[in-house]
């Protein structure tokens, strides 16, 4: 059995971005030892937030890892009692998707599970999306996406959706190992995610926000009526994701979102908070097949999670994007 000090070592893959940030720094602010994975020990820019993060000096543990390569995965794993699972190509457009964002996120997560599993891991909290959430032509109309909806294969590859493709078939395949193998595992899936950013480069969803506030129309450019949903704070995410890890009770995936809205409405609340900026309102609702539904996450709030407005949480992004000079 592990004692106090080995359960509060823990592994977190692809820890450099936005959301693995936040949960480095919630998890050293709550007495844990991290071991943090990224994809290049020399690169300032997956290292340096990281490093000055307070507790960091003396709880934080840099590894380097490729996906692909499970030596590199199970060194990081070695020495610790959990893991949390972010890493994962998130990418909308791709030379090779199947190759580079599929076939990579599906056999990276399988990898990572089986270091966990070889490593005697005893609880895995996997990262996975709204999108391996919907589309789902078969969900019933009117009815609001819950957890047992899942998006729809067929759909995804017959319009190319790779990056949802990615999520929905890494995190079946994340549970058929976890069955197979008895490796205790718990799934959060959250939307698009928003909040201040500490990393020097944006991830996808902070560049989606910078290029509404710039007057980029992206539901002509971006199949977005497939790709959003709804969103949730970053501060929430990976309190939900501790939460889940923490909580053994905790079973089955989470949803994780504020409120599901459509990306019409996100528009519309953007415009509104700052009308300083050139912002465009989408030209037609897409996605008249998404059910809006407020407090969605009733899981995670169960459990005791309370989420941030949306209308704080844009403020708070906005604000840390204008800090650093990005907006």
């Amino acid at each position: 059995m592990a004692t106090k000090e080995q359960s509060k070592v823990v592994c977190v893959t692809g820890a450099s971005g936005f959301i693995g940030s936040w949960l480095v720094r919630d998890l050293l602010e709550r007495g844990y030892t991290v071991h943090a994975t990224v994809q290049n020990l020399d690169d300032d820019g997956e290292t340096k937030h990281l490093q000055v993060i307070d507790g960091a000096a003396s709880h934080l543990h840099l590894f380097q890892i490729d996906l692909l390569d499970p030596t590199s995965i199970y060194n990081a794993i070695k020495g610790t009692n959990g893991v949390f699972h972010l890493a994962s190509p998130f990418v909308l457009n791709a030379k090779d998707p199947q190759k580079d964002i599929v076939e990579l996120a599906v056999q990276g997560t399988l990898n990572v599970l089986r270091a966990a599993k070889d490593c005697d891991i005893k609880r895995v909290m996997l990262t996975s999306s709204t999108v391996a959430m919907a589309p789902n032509p078969h969900w019933p109309v009117d009815a609001v996406i819950m957890e047992d909806c899942w998006a729809d294969v067929e759909t995804l590859e017959k319009n190319e959706l790779w990056y949802n493709l990615s999520k929905t078939l890494s995190e079946k395949a994340a549970w058929d190992f976890a069955e197979k193998e008895c490796l205790e595992t718990v799934v959060i899936n959250p939307g698009m995610v928003l909040g201040p950013v500490l990393p020097s480069s944006l991830g996808t969803s902070i560049k989606a926000l910078v290029n509404v506030l710039q007057g980029v129309q992206l539901d002509t450019m971006l199949d977005l009526k497939n790709l959003f949903i709804g969103c949730v704070d970053v501060r929430d995410v990976t309190r939900g994701m501790i939460l889940l890890y923490e909580n053994p009770s905790a079973k089955g995936r989470h949803l994780c979102e504020e409120s599901i809205i459509r990306w019409a409405d996100f528009v519309d609340k953007v415009a509104e908070l700052f009308p300083e900026y050139p912002i465009k309102r989408a030209l037609e609702d897409k996605q008249t097949w998404l059910v809006r539904a407020e407090k969605p996450s009733k899981k995670l709030i169960n459990l005791g999670l309370e989420f941030t407005s949306i209308d704080k949480s844009l403020r708070d992004t906005v604000e840390s994007l204008k800090s650093k000079g990005l907006i």
